[in-house]
């Protein structure tokens, strides 16, 4: 059995102001109405012998991939949820280990969430060319066919071999432009993808190998793990414990049973707003634009609007991003530097780094409308048959203005039931509740008072998805 291993858990900071840590890159339509997520399964829908897939997300991502992987018909065979990011060969090991349970020596096929693959089917015919590999025992990685010498990728050199498989001659480093010229001018090198395949067994078999430490956290966070509702929740102390490695340097860079597998099949990362713009479709200009966007004299360059009007004159090679609390200005070379602007926002404890105006819950969504002195207005979108918890704030309290939809209300020992245009008041210290008794989306603006209105001021009593 082929099982696709899903790894979802980065937060695509290069990609900021629209990839942010709790809506990061492979929760967003980059590249398609689909997010990157969900491209990354429906493509596998061509390979033979596939099971659900196994998805390993963060905590705080857990309802946005669960709704998204719904939205497509597909309920994973598991969601595996890490308390804390130790790169992708703990991630692996834990998912091998619930793969184990599932199915008698299954091959995974580990995938990054937010990779875009253009030719779907030389990407099935590399998978079925690899799958062949795996099952004999090799470690196999896929190798992407270069065709500019990049040098923000790691490289694979092919050594023994043929018809598109060949042994593993070495792993190297990020080369600087001119060793990376000299690898796309031999025709051996390819870029390191960072997808796999192997069996279960044998990937736990080598990491015990090489890395035991990690295996033996992995280990204990599977065996200490919990099940919250069709979530998987790895030990906390085990896994925050375990070392955070790649599977490169824990296992393909020291086994002697790497296989790299060609792969030429319109492949890019999205590592960047600069890849972004190259793997989209530009205009004749050059420009690939989103959004409502005016230009004049502009080329070569990627701009987006989000929520408002964009315009540009007479700039070459630019990225602009609109977002409706932020905006991005940088020339493309620069566009790596993106993560270090971020770094210097999260240092500042700025909120844009982490979130959008709009929030994503299990509910549905709000987003923020205005703020000011001991008040705030917020927009909710609450979808049918979902409810907020029975919740209470000590330091403020809350207006509700029903837009559309039907609302019930629980607010201390009431219930009643708001339509459009109706309204009510929720005291401070009052227990309530905002549930979807409709079969439209409900929408309702909410305005808070107090002398503190953070997110953290919520006591839950009743919650369906378990939050504390």
């Amino acid at each position: 059995m082929l099982i696709p291993t899903i790894l979802s858990g980065g937060s695509g900071s290069r990609l900021w102001p629209l990839s942010r840590t709790l809506l990061p890159k492979q929760f967003l339509p980059l590249v398609s109405d689909s997010s990157m997520l969900q491209n990354t399964v429906t493509r596998l829908r061509g390979l033979p012998d596939l099971s659900a897939p196994i998805v390993v997300c963060s905590n705080e991502h857990r309802f946005l991939a669960a709704d998204q992987l719904q939205r497509i018909g597909v309920k994973p065979l598991a969601q595996i949820l890490e308390p804390a990011g130790r790169n992708t060969a703990p991630a692996v090991a834990v998912a091998a280990m619930a793969a184990m349970e599932q199915a008698a020596d299954p091959v995974l096929l580990v995938l990054p969430a937010d990779h875009l693959i253009r030719d779907e089917t030389a990407f099935n015919a590399a998978v079925e060319r690899g799958l062949v590999q795996a099952e004999s025992g090799r470690l196999v990685t896929f190798g992407i066919v270069p065709d500019a010498p990049e040098t923000g990728y790691g490289y694979i050199e092919r050594g023994n071999g043929g018809g598109g498989c060949f042994e593993v001659a070495r792993f190297v480093e990020k080369p600087d432009a001119e060793r990376a010229e000299q690898f796309l001018q031999t025709g051996r090198f390819y870029w390191n993808s960072g997808m796999f395949m192997f069996r279960a067994a044998r990937y736990l078999e080598e990491l015990a190998k090489f890395r035991p430490d990690i295996l033996e956290g992995a280990a204990k966070s599977w065996q200490t793990r919990q099940q919250d509702l069709d979530f998987c929740r790895l030990g906390e102390e085990a896994f925050g414990a375990c070392p955070s490695e790649s599977i490169d340097y824990a296992v393909m860079e020291n086994t002697s049973d790497a296989s790299v597998v060609e792969a030429d099949i319109g492949w890019s990362d999205i590592g960047s707003w600069s890849s972004l713009w190259q793997a989209t479709d530009a205009d004749g200009e050059g420009n690939v634009v989103v959004g409502d966007v005016q230009l004049d004299s502009v080329r070569n360059s990627y701009i987006r609007a989000d929520s408002r009007l964009v315009t540009a004159i007479g700039v070459d090679d630019m990225v602009i991003v609109e977002t409706a609390d932020a905006v991005l200005v940088t020339p493309k070379r620069h566009a790596q530097r993106v993560k270090q602007l971020v770094e210097k926002l999260k240092s500042a404890q700025r909120d844009e780094y982490l979130v959008h105006k709009r929030v994503y819950r299990p509910w549905g969504y709000y987003e923020g409308i205005d703020l000011g002195e001991h008040f705030q207005a917020k927009r909710l979108m609450v979808e049918p048959a979902k409810k907020l918890s029975l919740q209470m704030h000590n330091r403020r309290a809350e207006h509700w203005v029903v837009v559309s939809g039907q609302a019930k209300v629980t607010c201390g020992d009431e219930e009643f039931v708001l339509s459009r245009n109706e309204s009510t008041y929720i005291p401070v210290g009052t227990r309530h509740r905002l549930e979807n008794v409709g079969t439209e989306r409900l929408y309702v603006i909410e305005v808070q008072s107090g002398d503190y209105l953070g997110e953290d001021d919520i006591v839950r009593f009743e919650d369906d998805y378990k939050r504390t």
